[in-house]
């Protein structure tokens, strides 16, 4: 897969660069922030070979891209012309071209907007944190010696100054200066402050109460802190004239954001931050098998609607005012049914390519990255995903007797994250992992029972329209050249130099669900068509981008040279041969100008089908993965 080419497409299908207020991205998905989702064009997004699936969460327009979507994003952020960060918010909303959101939609997805970014270095600390425990519980590293104590505070440092990895995160999401924002949390951290309400008494400044709390590790607020700053910081910047806003801004700022912090926020927000918390703990003592059924069996639609990330806050707080957390072990156990349910589907599907597809997902999301199964597997065949939700609440509420808690934020959620249920009680790991595999196979065991239709659905109206019109009129009328005549098998040689793909990648379901037919597609890395076969030009399009041909052995086929390319008109297109000639294989069709046809922004991607599959029993591939021309592509066997 091009991700180069990828990221063109979807930069395109977004709506173009000038639609893009934000654009970040997560372990799977990139999300973005648009100035109008209608712009976007969701069906073909959809379509795209590379992209899962396209998602419509908390306001942010979601395309789901898997593993990749690292390289996938810095493709696309070097093909736009400014920084899709810089100053997020501010041009379009000057411009009043942004949309009103409700209230819940704003709050998840500023929430998903700030913790997003700062995930790998929570994961990483995370993942620290959890090695030196397991050094520990096997008696490998002592935890009174110095290489204990300077890996503790690796996995420590990114989690005790979490409120200043999270102003810097919230600051960019607001639009507001990234680093008065850390000025401002490295203030309420300062050593002096600390020590300062350490004792538990309360201070004062000016002569104003100064209420003791403690914010390492805090969330909620700094948060807040930084949303209220932002006001302060703009209404400043308003005020202030352009020689003296270096100087005025951030000194004002800070010098009323500081102390009112210290006074008021930062207080509020520890008591919501405890609240929340001794609320989840409440929760869990007295209605644990409930509550953890009931989580457990609903995370995975937390997850596709974005709610999961207002999660964060409270998880961090259990972890920071209780030590533990019993909402991290539900997501283990949601995620690994997810697995176990792509799995199932693996074990009874008759198809090799949703074999294969199930099983590399099913690994993928028992690590902890769920997207692949959940999107690629498990929803396109609808009950595997009812399975995998079952398990993860069978699986939760076995946690939830056997009172499970995670000790550590870990990032991902699966079996490298195994380390989060280490304690001083051997029995809280082995009891996580007899509940992800509860959840595993109980998902997995109600997929097989279940069982699923493997055949694709029907086009729907959502669906990108099949090619054009005059496509399937033309097959009608190769028809009536074969007269239905008894027909042979058929070796079809490659009309183009490239990279074969299946058909399954090409970005329009008229070819990618074989509606029209089968056989294979071609990446081109030349501009030029010849004939597979030897036999008659029936259908030539005007436009050029589409051959319909009959073999002397009765095969009806057609070469579709891109996708959309109807809509260029001919340009680019250069024919050779007119409808009635007779060509044997090797003949010039075609010559088009591939490296313009992809700069106006189409694919080039070209299926080679037979459209008159219901004379064949089946298609046999040549095995090969890149083809010349004349080189043998495929075989219909009659």
């Amino acid at each position: 897969m091009d991700k180069q080419q990828l990221s063109k497409d979807i930069l395109k299908l977004v709506g173009g660069e000038e639609n893009i207020d934000q654009v970040t991205h997560c372990m799977t998905r990139l999300r973005f922030n648009l100035n109008d989702n209608k712009k976007a064009d969701k069906a073909t997004l959809k379509n795209t070979p590379g992209v899962m699936g396209v998602m419509e969460n908390g306001g942010q327009f979601q395309v789901i891209i898997g593993n990749d979507v690292p390289v996938v994003y810095n493709a696309l952020v070097g093909n736009m012309s400014k920084s899709p960060n810089a100053d997020a918010g501010s041009t379009a909303a000057s411009a009043g071209e942004k949309k009103k959101r409700n209230p819940v939609s704003a709050l998840f997805d500023f929430i998903s907007g700030i913790f997003t970014p700062i995930l790998p270095a929570i994961t990483g600390a995370g993942m620290i944190k959890g090695i030196v425990a397991i050094l520990v519980a096997l008696g490998w590293l002592s935890d009174t010696s110095s290489t204990y104590i300077i890996l503790s505070a690796i996995g420590d440092g990114a989690f005790y100054f979490l409120p200043i990895i999270l102003a810097i995160s919230a600051a960019r999401k607001l639009g507001s200066n990234m680093y008065i924002a850390a000025a401002l949390a490295a203030g309420i951290m300062h050593p002096t402050i600390t020590a300062l309400l350490a004792d538990g008494h309360n201070s004062s400044f000016m002569g104003i109460t100064v209420i003791a709390a403690t914010y390492s590790s805090t969330v909620i607020p700094i948060i807040l802190a930084i949303w209220i700053a932002s006001y302060v910081e703009k209404a400043v910047d308003r005020v202030t004239h352009a020689s003296l806003k270096l100087l005025i801004v951030p000194t004002v700022t800070l010098l009323i954001m500081v102390p009112l912090t210290l006074m008021t926020v930062g207080p509020l927000g520890t008591v919501l931050g405890n609240g929340l918390s001794g609320g989840i703990s409440w929760l869990f003592d007295n209605m644990s098998i409930f509550a953890s059924i009931l989580i457990g069996g609903t995370m995975s639609l937390l997850i596709i609607t974005g709610m999961h990330y207002a999660l964060l806050p409270i998880i961090v707080g259990s972890m920071t005012s209780l030590g533990y957390d019993f909402i991290i072990p539900l997501m283990f156990a949601a995620n690994l049914a997810q697995g176990g349910a792509a799995f199932g589907v693996g074990l009874r599907s008759k198809n090799g390519k949703t074999k294969s597809l199930a099983y590399s997902t099913g690994l993928t999301a028992i690590m902890g990255i769920t997207e692949p199964a959940m999107y690629g597997i498990n929803m396109k065949f609808k009950k595997p995903f009812i399975a995998a939700l079952i398990g993860g609440a069978v699986a939760g509420g076995f946690m939830g007797i056997v009172n499970v808690k995670a000790y550590v934020l870990t990032g991902l959620v699966g079996l490298p994250s195994i380390a989060a249920f280490i304690s001083p009680a051997i029995s809280t790991l082995l009891y996580a992992l007899a509940g992800g595999l509860i959840a595993i196979v109980a998902a997995a065991v109600l997929t097989y029972i279940l069982g699923f239709q493997e055949d694709n659905a029907p086009q729907t109206a959502e669906a990108t329209p099949a090619a054009e019109p005059a496509t399937p009129a033309a097959t009608t009328s190769a028809s009536a050249v074969t007269k239905e005549a008894k027909v042979q098998n058929q070796d079809v040689f490659s009309p183009i130099t490239g990279e074969v793909k299946p058909l399954s990648e090409v970005p329009d379901p008229a070819f990618s669900e074989e509606i029209m037919g089968k056989g294979f597609a071609i990446q081109p890395s030349e501009g030029r068509v010849v004939s597979p076969i030897n036999g008659t030009v029936f259908s030539l399009s005007k436009s050029g981008h589409a051959i319909g041909l009959v073999s002397n052995n009765g095969a009806e086929m057609l070469i579709h040279i891109g996708i959309d390319t109807v809509k260029l008109k001919g340009q680019f297109f250069s024919p050779k041969v007119q409808a009635g000639a007779k060509v044997a294989v090797g003949d010039v069709l075609m010559e088009f100008d591939r490296e313009e046809i992809e700069k106006a922004g189409y694919t080039t991607i070209t299926p080679v089908i037979i459209t008159n599959m219901h004379q064949y029993h089946s298609i046999e591939s040549a095995g090969r993965t890149t083809v010349k021309e004349q080189e043998l592509l495929f075989t219909a066997k009659a």
